[in-house]
């Protein structure tokens, strides 16, 4: 690991405990253990760290959305390969969504602007599903809907996980994990009944 790597990984968890106000570079250098002047010489200020972190995450995200997009008018397609891949780059980060939880309750201009700089591929999935509609392979639901469904049945069990994991599974890391690994099916079943067209 290199000590950028080092870094980012420390301030990924000094931002989730503390939030960025709360983050202090020198509490940020200790995770990392080196000297306060090396986080300097790497990053010059805690805004920019922030930045990195959140944009290197979606930086591997994007394109290869992007890309599946471009390639596939299918929405089931699209659907049973979006889940999957979402959910492993959510379990590689889990950091990400309480971060940006975190950022929404104390500073949303942060986050929005961090975000407006992203070229999110949700127009093109928007016509996908508009598309579908008009086709009748799926019910008429709102693009809007449909999205925050799948993003909200994939991200929560990740964000939730002490409370699954303690509650449901009794502190049993095994019993989640097993839990965790059937998601995705589960996920993609849910989302393709739900949407199933209207027989006449």
């Amino acid at each position: 690991m290199t000590t950028e790597e080092n870094i980012i990984n420390a301030a990924k968890e000094v931002f989730v405990r503390k939030g960025f106000q709360g983050a202090k570079m020198q509490e940020i250098a200790n995770e990392a253990g080196i000297n306060k002047a090396l986080l300097h010489y790497y990053f010059r200020s805690k805004e920019k760290l922030f930045e990195q972190i959140f944009s290197g995450a979606f930086q591997q995200l994007i394109p290869t959305l992007s890309k599946k997009l471009d390639e596939t008018t299918d929405l089931e397609t699209f659907i049973r390969f979006f889940v999957p891949f979402y959910t492993n780059f959510i379990q590689k980060n889990p950091h990400l969504p309480q971060f940006i939880i975190n950022e929404l309750s104390q500073n949303p201009d942060r986050i929005r602007n961090l975000a407006a700089t992203k070229v999110f591929p949700f127009p093109k999935l928007s016509r996908m599903i508009t598309q579908a509609v008009a086709e009748n392979k799926i019910r008429p639901i709102e693009n809007e809907q449909l999205i925050i469904n799948i993003l909200a049945l994939i991200i929560f069990p990740i964000v939730a996980k002490p409370m699954i994991e303690g509650v449901i599974f009794n502190q049993n890391a095994e019993s989640y994990q097993n839990f965790m690994a059937k998601r995705s099916d589960e996920v993609i079943e849910t989302i393709l009944n739900s949407i199933k067209p209207q027989k006449n």
